[in-house]
């Protein structure tokens, strides 16, 4: 028999890894952050990769005045065809899209639904490659978990291309290295500060975004819901 992980183990598990504390509401947890200065990026893996979820999410955000704070993350590897409908309804509610996924499938998705922000791995096969397709628009260029001298030289690659472009990054790292890595390449190519992101696990290094804030940069947090132990859906016709 599998042993259960209780929930105070599982936000603790979280936090260590870096990853932030799933919230048991994210729409409280959104208020909190737009409060203190934050646009949000929502999280949310939903059970038995249920569109409805995500739906009711964007629902919830929008009654409580949020939308404009908050970017709806749409998993289109677990959602498949319900994906372009999740996306849909967060446009409509006022909120911005981000989509992750395979490149085939994400670029589908995003010539029919608009401007949206493109999640990017800067560890993933193709990465710096791909940041160059996307430099003209929105991409979320984020860690994949992975450490060390390599994964740091590929997420830098990948900033300096994004950042040397017209699009707008959000740069997804609480690395204080790599946070100070992207405000010098912002600085180098004469960004303006809302003309890009930081993008940080929600309570992972709060001092670090409260001094980023104070500072005039833009910083959206992460809230990541849902069940954690939720397993991908296997593509079609893959093994």
């Amino acid at each position: 028999m599998r042993a259960q992980i209780t929930a105070p183990v599982r936000h603790l598990l979280d936090a260590l890894s870096g990853a932030g504390p799933r919230v048991d509401d994210p729409v409280a947890a959104a208020a909190d952050a737009a409060a203190a200065g934050c646009a949000v990026a929502l999280e949310h893996t939903p059970t038995a990769d249920d569109p409805a979820e995500l739906r009711d999410l964007v629902a919830r955000v929008a009654a409580a005045g949020l939308a404009g704070h908050c970017a709806l993350t749409v998993p289109v590897h677990r959602l498949g065809d319900a994906a372009a409908g999740v996306a849909r309804a967060a446009a409509d509610a006022g909120l911005d899209v981000a989509l992750d996924g395979a490149p085939a499938a994400v670029d589908a998705l995003a010539a029919e639904t608009g401007p949206v922000t493109v999640l990017v791995r800067a560890a993933g096969p193709g990465a710096e490659e791909r940041c160059r397709a996307l430099v003209g628009g929105r991409v979320r260029l984020t860690e994949s978990g992975r450490r060390g001298a390599v994964a740091d030289l590929a997420f830098v690659r990948c900033l300096n291309v994004l950042m040397s472009g017209a699009g707008r990054p959000g740069v997804g790292t609480a690395d204080p290295r790599l946070v100070a890595i992207a405000g010098e390449r912002a600085a180098w190519n004469d960004r303006a500060p809302d003309s890009w992101e930081y993008v940080m696990p929600w309570q992972v290094r709060s001092e670090q975004q409260r001094r980023l804030v104070a500072g005039g940069y833009r910083v959206r947090v992460v809230l990541r819901s849902g069940p954690a132990s939720a397993a991908p859906r296997r593509p079609a016709g893959r093994s």
